[in-house]
């Protein structure tokens, strides 16, 4: 990630690199417009205020939440989206260069979001690029409009229990090394008053140690292990292990094939409010060393919520790259001609416990 673009706040016309774009009062104004979206985002109306704007959505990873929830947004917002996935498809299996992938395709379009796996390789694409530039995930590096999802997931559903954000306490477990959910997370999160954070990872999955070189380092306690984590913890956050990005076989054979966190634990372990969050995917399979699936009954499981709410950020943030606020998005809604009287019935959307308010 190049200095240059972190360092610019994240507002009209801008790329958005990583979380230290933002400050608390940028983050409030996204949410605000965030909230804002949310009837949009129920289909209670359409919107043509993006009619004739392109989205190029480059993913050389693969994705099914973030590059889907990224061309959902901006389909709903009324504009038009270029796609492609994976290098196979691309001329990057040419040898073509990100700098040139980025001049052609900034011609193309309006705005480009991007995931690739090596790190640095967005702001790389930024710096070459026309038009914005949004950071779907580089590599082990951020992945700054998950943070900011999750964040606004966290915020709703601590309000909800008559919490606040600030002078929480997160609980963060699973891949911390190369999970790049985590580093934004992290950072977004310290934008906040009192918020401490209760780290568990697997030996060589340790969070980087550049997070302990900064000031406020005494936010974060390492535990020996998933019961001392969730002591006094207001929300968890399970991470899945990216074995994709482990290259050393040691390192890889090392990882215990065990539940990172199941229904048992979160009940002996836990308060009964705890939020329970995850990026996704999350594998579901036995031994997987991942949160498991008989949580899902759980009142505090919020993870579809976050996928949700991942929608009317990411309308927020296409909004604020176009210039667009509350009263410009409003102006351009419609009722749809097969929309019912009634609002539409979602179905599958609420874990079966506690529900964030309309979803």
């Amino acid at each position: 990630m190049s200095q240059a673009a972190s360092a610019i706040p994240f507002q009209q016309g801008s790329d958005l690199i990583s979380t230290t774009q933002f400050d608390l009062d940028s983050v409030e104004t996204l949410f605000s417009l965030s909230d804002s979206l949310r009837p949009l985002g129920r289909s209670e109306y359409a919107c043509d205020v993006l009619h004739g704007a392109v989205l190029s959505s480059l993913f050389f990873e693969p994705s099914t939440r973030t590059r889907l929830s990224f061309e959902s947004a901006f389909a709903r917002l009324g504009g038009g989206i270029l796609t492609t996935t994976g290098f196979t498809f691309s001329s990057m299996a040419k040898g073509e260069s990100i700098h040139d992938t980025a001049r052609v395709i900034s011609g193309y379009c309006d705005v480009i979001t991007m995931r690739h796996p090596d790190k640095g390789s967005v702001a790389e694409l930024a710096d070459a690029s026309m038009v914005p530039v949004v950071n779907a995930g580089d590599g082990a590096g951020e992945h700054p409009t998950q943070a900011l999802l999750d964040v606004y997931t966290l915020r709703r559903e601590l309000a909800s229990r008559g919490k606040t954000v600030e002078g929480s306490t997160v609980a963060i477990i699973g891949d911390l090394r190369y999970g790049r959910t985590v580093h934004s997370l992290i950072d977004l999160l310290r934008l906040w008053k009192g918020v401490r954070f209760r780290l568990y990872s697997p030996a060589s999955l340790e969070l980087p140690a550049e997070f302990f070189d900064r000031e406020d380092a005494h936010r974060l306690l390492v535990c020996e292990s998933v019961q001392d984590a969730l002591k006094g913890a207001d929300a968890v956050y399970c991470t899945r292990v990216q074995r994709e990005r482990i290259t050393d076989e040691k390192v890889a054979a090392s990882i215990e094939s065990a539940v990172l966190l199941n229904r048992k634990m979160v009940t002996d372990w836990s308060n009964r409010d705890l939020v329970i969050m995850h990026p996704l995917p999350r594998d579901s399979r036995p031994g997987s060393f991942d949160l498991a699936p008989d949580v899902d009954d759980l009142p505090g499981l919020a993870i579809f919520h976050q996928t949700d709410n991942g929608l009317m950020v990411r309308m927020a943030i296409f909004c604020t790259i176009f210039g667009l606020d509350q009263k410009a998005l409003k102006a351009s809604y419609s009722v749809p001609k097969w929309h019912s009287a009634k609002p539409i019935a979602r179905p599958g959307l609420h874990s079966a416990g506690r529900q964030a308010q309309d979803w």
